[in-house]
């Protein structure tokens, strides 16, 4: 199948080129988190029948990074399995929880490993990231217009809810949500909550800048503006505004003087940090002051989550979420927060389980990008999740950020980029 300039013809690059061009219409019929839980193993399960029945891979190798992925989310598994033991969460839990493992955890190894093994191209991802952006575009100004009708936005709770899952915003279906604290309009756009959406248009931006076709390039870069707009997420603005610079440096990363320039500039910044810390730390708390409640929320949130992981489960955490008081709404203890939420529910050694292979793959691209600009832009998204791990769980939103984890993996795989000439 032809589309455009792109080739889409391997099974696997059927199945992805599919849920990247139908993101819409999959989530208007309330299948997104299902469809999101399932694709990986489903072109694991079609990658590995092909290598069954060809005999053959098309890489004799995996990048090491990988591995340590895998290693460290199995690790991920065996700390929840202690965890619950030591509660005594009795069989159920334990088998729900690793359910939910499979559906979180253990598909950001399993994307990476696709991204580096598979032959699905680069280059369909890339286009693919370009057509949910322009119709993101489309859908936003539709929606607003909607909205300035006075309609309310909500559609229906999907029945696949009864399959399991995070919460109810994974299966409600709507055109856009109000914001409880302003009272405007709030877009979500096809994720759950309006900040995810913030994460995946940063996210879906260093994607689309890879486009070679300019007027999908286009299209897609104006998507990632209106779904960074309209969410109207705090640390999706500041992201997407340092991805600006950080896009446009691109072309210098393979110059010596680039790192000159860094190299210099770093003593330069520390000269100057108290000023610059303390005019962040003022910036910061005047956007905290403008949305009181949801800060208060957050806060409380992690204050809970570090006094009773430190007093009570130091090593293999607590096993699942709990319940948070009144003080913070009834949210989960362990939510909104990826490092919290891990130290929480399993322990410090399930922070390093995360910790470890994030910081060898920033490593790893970090070199690789002297040499390939690919990798920059996906030391970029590194970046990305890195930052937002302090705003959001990333746990329960792999199910939407494959794509980037899918490009990661194509870049930690040196015979899968293209160097820099």
């Amino acid at each position: 199948m032809e589309t455009g300039k792109i080739t889409v013809s391997l099974a696997e690059e059927r199945i992805v080129w599919g849920v990247l061009i139908y993101t819409y219409p999959i989530y208007l019929l309330g299948t997104t988190y299902v469809v999101g839980s399932l694709l990986g193993w489903l072109v694991f399960a079609v990658f590995m029948l092909r290598w069954f029945v060809d005999g053959k891979r098309t890489y004799s190798t995996t990048p090491i990074i990988s591995h340590v992925w895998t290693v460290s989310m199995i690790g991920m598994l065996i700390v929840l399995w202690i965890g619950h033991a030591d509660w005594n969460l009795g069989l159920g839990k334990t088998i729900k929880s690793s359910i939910g493992w499979m559906k979180g955890w253990a598909l950001i190894p399993l994307f990476i490993w696709l991204g580096a093994v598979t032959e699905i191209k680069k280059e369909v991802i890339i286009r693919g990231a370009c057509v949910v952006g322009y119709h993101s575009a489309i859908f936003g100004l539709v929606t607003f217009v909607i909205y300035l009708t006075g309609f309310s936005g909500e559609l229906y709770l999907s029945p696949l809810k009864a399959v399991g899952g995070p919460g109810d915003s994974f299966f409600d279906v709507s055109l856009y949500g109000m914001n409880p604290e302003t009272g405007g309009g709030r877009w979500s756009f096809f994720t759950p909550w309006a900040p995810a959406a913030g994460l995946f248009a940063c996210l879906l931006l260093l994607i689309c800048v890879q486009e070679e076709d300019e007027s999908w390039r286009i299209k897609g870069i104006i998507g990632c503006a209106v779904m960074c707009l309209l969410c109207q997420s705090r640390a999706g603005w500041a992201v997407f505004l340092f991805l600006v610079p950080f896009i446009m440096a691109k072309r210098f990363v393979s110059e010596p003087w680039f790192f000159i320039v860094v190299g210099v500039a770093i003593p330069l910044v520390l000269s100057v940090g108290l000023p610059l810390i303390e005019y962040v730390l003022n910036s910061y708390e005047e956007v905290k002051a403008s949305r009181p409640a949801s800060t208060r929320v957050r806060q409380t949130l992690a204050n809970i989550a570090l006094q009773r992981w430190q007093a009570e489960a130091w090593f293999f955490g607590h096993g699942v979420v709990e319940p948070g008081p009144i003080t913070v709404e009834g949210m989960p203890i362990g939510s909104h927060h990826t490092w919290y939420g891990l130290l929480f529910v399993k322990g410090f050694i399930g922070l390093l389980c995360l910790a470890i292979p994030l910081f060898l793959s920033v490593v790893a691209l970090a070199v690789r990008s002297i040499v390939d600009k690919s990798a920059y832009l996906s030391l970029g998204m590194l970046i990305v999740l890195i930052g937002y791990s302090f705003f959001e769980n990333l746990e329960i939103l792999t199910n939407l950020i494959w794509p980037a984890l899918f490009m990661i993996g194509a870049s930690l795989n040196p015979r899968k980029s293209v160097t820099t000439q």
